[in-house]
């Protein structure tokens, strides 16, 4: 991306919508709460009491990637294909285009993982283990919340008045990250989920020069996994490696684009609105730190860190079929505060 190029193009959008330009259009908001209303009119009452909580359920709060043998809300393999249908419409209506696929790819990976690891796994394999609760009562001017979770996917939402409020914490993961040969099922070789948040940094590193790579490696090796899983607010602390204001214009187009990559896994207006608010927080003040190796293939983490955000990506476990370090989590958090709530000082 030119460093010429304005920054987050995307906010062009929001003057569209100030303009009228796009009012015929439902915002992000309003479409997931049709989708949700369409989504509960179609389920049994027995369904209602696991796929639909009150809005101040302590569970609305909990949240994981790993694969686990229960979790809260109604999931897919329990639905019938009108009702699975609907759900993959809410979910459609929660993300953008480019995340919705994205989202396809990583939980049809877990057909590749079925194969691989047959009865030796731990947890079992399923790519209709993926779970869909509602907090609240889908209206046009109510507030309520929607998860959307299963093994290498968690989505967190609040919908206020029509308007998506918060987002985060928002999970994508991916194993295999590179799919290595073609199993039969599931994605093709060569297929990548999350390519550009992982080759997009490994561009940023390679264009450090010594010095700065100094200040942005944080550690020799990379941790086992992102900071606070499951914790219901992101990492305290300061931001730490190399800050933006210490790039060149070619390096913070890079750390652009990565941030947008992330970013655009959301509908454009909310997309936007994410991308406006780190803009006006301060470009400068964003922080680039990377742990592990400098290469594909072994352990590598990194973490992105601005005054309204935090990114983490970390790659250092095999994959199913024991390549090493083929094995992503990323996630996105507000420094504000998940789940539409206040972070703890």
């Amino acid at each position: 991306m030119s460093s010429r190029k304005p920054f987050f193009a995307l906010a062009v959008f929001v003057l569209a919508v100030a303009a009228g330009a796009l009012l015929k259009e439902p915002s992000p908001g309003e479409s997931m709460t049709q989708a949700a209303q369409k989504f509960i009119a179609a389920l049994t009452a027995q369904q209602k009491a696991v796929a639909v909580l009150s809005q101040d359920d302590p569970k609305r709060l909990g949240w994981h990637f790993i694969p686990k043998s229960e979790r809260k809300g109604l999931q897919l393999r329990e639905m019938t294909e009108q009702q699975r249908t609907l759900a993959r419409d809410l979910l459609a209506a929660s993300l953008s285009k480019a995340g919705f696929e994205k989202a396809g790819t990583i939980t049809d990976l877990e057909k590749i993982l079925e194969k691989l690891e047959g009865e030796k796994a731990r947890f079992k394999r399923d790519y209709l283990r993926y779970y869909f609760t509602i907090f609240g009562d889908p209206r046009p001017d109510s507030r309520w919340a929607l998860s959307i979770e299963g093994h290498h996917l968690s989505l967190n939402f609040v919908v206020d008045g029509g308007r998506v409020v918060a987002h985060t914490p928002a999970f994508f993961g991916a194993n295999p990250a590179l799919v290595m040969d073609n199993y039969g099922v599931g994605p093709k070789k060569d297929t990548r989920a999350l390519a550009k948040e992982e080759l997009l940094a490994f561009d940023l590193l390679k264009s450090l020069n010594a010095d700065q790579r100094k200040s942005a490696l944080i550690a020799e090796k990379a941790p086992a996994d992102i900071r606070g899983p499951a914790d219901a607010q992101p990492p305290a602390g300061s931001p730490e490696g190399l800050p933006a204001s210490r790039m060149t214009d070619d390096q913070k187009s890079t750390l652009k684009t990565i941030i947008e990559v992330y970013a655009q896994n959301m509908p454009e207006e909310t997309a936007s609105a994410r991308l406006a608010e780190i803009e006006k927080a301060g470009i400068d003040k964003i922080h680039f730190a990377w742990a592990g190796a400098d290469k594909p293939g072994v352990g590598h983490y990194y973490r992105i860190q601005g005054p309204t955000f935090l990114v983490e990506f970390v790659n250092v476990q095999p994959d199913g079929a024991g390549n090493p370090a083929n094995h992503i989590h990323s996630v996105w958090r507000n420094i504000a505060g998940d789940f539409g709530l206040p972070a703890k000082k």
